[in-house]
This record gives C-alpha cells, sequence and structure tokens, in this order.
C-alpha cells in the first residue's frame, strides 16, 4: 500500500522541478532561427546570464549540460601541458579536475575534506609556494552537490589576490546560481560555469559560461580550442554560431520564462527564500540527529550550503532503504550519497523552484519513514522546521 498520488516530487539536486509556467513556455511553435524575434531572445538571454552572474564579461550558451560547459571552460582558455590546481570540498571540483587531465592538463589537487569547505588560507599558503607561476588555473566549485559544502568563493578571490598569483580563477555555479549571491567581476572570478536544470529552473541541457576580458586573452592563445566550445567562433557574425549550429529553440523559451520569473521575484527575495527553506531544514536535521544515527555530512554550520543538505547515517542504518522508500511509498524523490558518501547518506535539495508547502511536505515524508524502517531519530524534525518558518516569516 502506498500514500502517493499524481507525479513524483522530485527533492534531489537536479534535475529539479520546474514551474508550469517554465513547462507551458516549451508548448508553442519553433521559431525562424535566423529570424529578429529568435536573435532577440538570445540576445536577451546572453545579457540576462550575465547579470546573473553578475560581470561585465561576455557569456555563452552551450547545447550541454554541466559537463560540457565544464569542457568548454578548459579548452577556451588551456593548453595541454599547462598545470592547474584543483580545490577539493567533495566530487564534483575532483571530477572538474578529472576532465582536464584527460584533455592533456597536468592536475595538481589541493587536499581538501568531504565534511569541509575549502580553506582560504591553505589556497594562499599554496599558491606563494609556486613562485615560478607554473600553475595557470584554478578550480572550485562554489556548491559541491554531492557532500553539501559551501565554498566561501569570495575569501578564495582575496586569497589568490593576496598571494599575488595571476592564474586564473574559475568556478563551478552549478548548484548556487540563481539561488545565493554570486558575484563574479567583485570576487575576481575569471571564469564561471552553470547549468539551466538547478537553480535557474529549466530543463537539463543547456551549460553557461561566463568570461572575462582577462580569460578572453588567454583565450587567443589556447592550444586546446575546438570548434564547438570555442569562444571565438560564437562570436562570429552569424547568429547561428553563438550556437554552433541550430539553435535549442524551446530550450531558450523555457530558459526565458524562468529568468523572467527570477527577476520577478527580484534576487535578493530569491536568495532569501533559499536561505529561510535551507534553514527549516537543518533544524528539521539537527532534531533528526539526537537519535545517534542521523547527522550533517558538513561539520561547520557556516559551510552547509543553501541548496542541498546531505545527511549522514550511521549505525548499519540503510539510507537507501528510506530513500525508497520516500520515493515508491509517498512519491517523494531524495537524493542518494553519492562518490564517497556512496551507500552511507542521502540528500534533500532545496533550490530552484522551492516554496514552504513543498520543503515541509519533503521533511514530513522523511519522518514518515524514519517511523516506518525504525530508523532511531529525534521527534519534531518537521515540527522544528515549522517553528523557525514561523519566526523568520513575516506577516
Amino acid at each position: 500500500m502506498t500514500v502517493r498520488a499524481g507525479r513524483e516530487f522530485l527533492a534531489i539536486p537536479g534535475p529539479t522541478t520546474m514551474p508550469d509556467e517554465v513547462l507551458r513556455a516549451m508548448h508553442r511553435p519553433a521559431l525562424d532561427i535566423y529570424s529578429d524575434q529568435m536573435i532577440g531572445m538570445t540576445d536577451s538571454l546572453l545579457r540576462d546570464l550575465s547579470k546573473l552572474f553578475a560581470t561585465k564579461g561576455r557569456s555563452y550558451i552551450y547545447i550541454a549540460n554541466g559537463h560540457g560547459a565544464w569542457e568548454a571552460v578548459l579548452s577556451n582558455v588551456l593548453s595541454r601541458g599547462d598545470k592547474i590546481l584543483v580545490l577539493e570540498s567533495g566530487r564534483f571540483a575532483i571530477g572538474w579536475g578529472n576532465a582536464a587531465a584527460e584533455m592533456g592538463v597536468e592536475v595538481e589537487v589541493l587536499k581538501g575534506d568531504w565534511r569541509r569547505a575549502i580553506r582560504p588560507a591553505e589556497v594562499e599558503a599554496r599558491l606563494r609556494q609556486d613562485k615560478d607561476h607554473s600553475i595557470k588555473a584554478i578550480l572550485a566549485v562554489q556548491v559541491d552537490t554531492a557532500s553539501g559544502a559551501y565554498n566561501d568563493i569570495e575569501a578564495i578571490g582575496k586569497a589568490i589576490k593576496a598571494a599575488g598569483h595571476p592564474a586564473l580563477f574559475m568556478v563551478d555555479a552549478v548548484a548556487s546560481l540563481g539561488c545565493m549571491p554570486f558575484e563574479m567581476d567583485a570576487w575576481g572570478i575569471d571564469v564561471a560555469m552553470s547549468g539551466s536544470q538547478k537553480g535557474l529552473m529549466a530543463p537539463p541541457g543547456l551549460g553557461f559560461v561566463a568570461a572575462n576580458d582577462r580569460a578572453r586573452e588567454v583565450h587567443k592563445t589556447a592550444g586546446l580550442r575546438t570548434p564547438y566550445w570555442d569562444w571565438t567562433q560564437r562570436e562570429g557574425s552569424e547568429h547561428y554560431q553563438k550556437y554552433a549550429g541550430t539553435a535549442p529553440v524551446h530550450l531558450l523559451f523555457a530558459l526565458r520564462q524562468a529568468i523572467d520569473m527570477l527577476f520577478e521575484e527580484q534576487l535578493p527575495n530569491v536568495f532569501q527564500r533559499h536561505r529561510l527553506l535551507a534553514e527549516a531544514v537543518r533544524r528539521a536535521v539537527a532534531v533528526w540527529a539526537e537519535g545517534q544515527v542521523l547527522g550533517f555530512n558538513v561539520a561547520e554550520p557556516n559551510e552547509r550550503s543553501n541548496t542541498v543538505t546531505t545527511v549522514v547515517m550511521s549505525n548499519g542504518h540503510d539510507p537507501v532503504a528510506l530513500q525508497r522508500y520516500c520515493k515508491e511509498k509517498c512519491g517523494v524523490v531524495l537524493g542518494v550519497g553519492i562518490g564517497e558518501l556512496s551507500g552511507q547518506a542521502f540528500r534533500i535539495a532545496h533550490m530552484g523552484h522551492v516554496n514552504a508547502p513543498m520543503i515541509l511536505g519533503t521533511l514530513g515524508v522523511i519522518e514518515v519513514g524514519l517511523n516506518a524502517l525504525g530508523i532511531p531519530h529525534g521527534k519534531g524534525g518537521t515540527e522544528a522546521a515549522i517553528d523557525w518558518l514561523g519566526e523568520s516569516v513575516s506577516p
């Protein structure tokens, strides 16, 4: 017997639930890809993506997921044999570095920990050791969706500047753009990338890159450039070059609607919504942790992200069983532990198109699952989340 009905609710870190308005925006005929209307939509999206990245630099749209955008960044500014420094805080910066290694780049990992954020002081110390500036780029993620760690990108940018190092600072904002502050120019970021399927509330399939003038100057001599990813090709005089061919028209319709919705809500309000809902999740998990089985993967409270919370389970209890119960019996899909946390954790996403009923419903279902499976936990986690929102959301 189940208590589910209708479509599943996705409480996973992507693809996230899309608003009905975004779904409806795609339900229309395609445009003539050479029309003024198509050109106008492209120009508006590129302009607004730069606003989201908070940069005066150029933005680019790729028909690709985040892994494609990783490759776009690497190929446009690096040459075979270049050395990069990858800042570990979970799975995804490491994955980006692995892609670079397969492209012929020398990769050094600044060892981190899946239970903590990057330490800016460690970054500065390593860069001061690089006297001959052999490191050409530094890779970091703002939020690692495997570990749930939030990295202080502004502080890392200051550390790079304090070291006086000329390496390009390149940041993955896949799990943060449109959910929390991201200030590319102000924080000293040279290249940033993201994707459509998380905070931007659109279908998977679009990758975004933003590059400042310094990165575009390095691009001129990059040896890994290939036609599809090449920024120079995408800046060509013909509109189709911006997509290296046929535009992904319906995905662009969805993106246009989603960005319009973010701007209508206003980004400060979007960021506040994510902060409040994330803290509601954390209040619930903190109560559940009193049972000595559940706990936060990220140890320090200020290093836990506002887009995903990774919850570890111990004492022989199986997070996959909880995930399966929530999905099959109640219709709520939780993220499973991945990488080093495979079989040890589950993940609660709270990014993009989320509101209080969605989050409180998800927490309630998790609590139902904990009870049904006999997993020890502190009682009243969902109530703690309700109390937090009641205290924090003014009339």
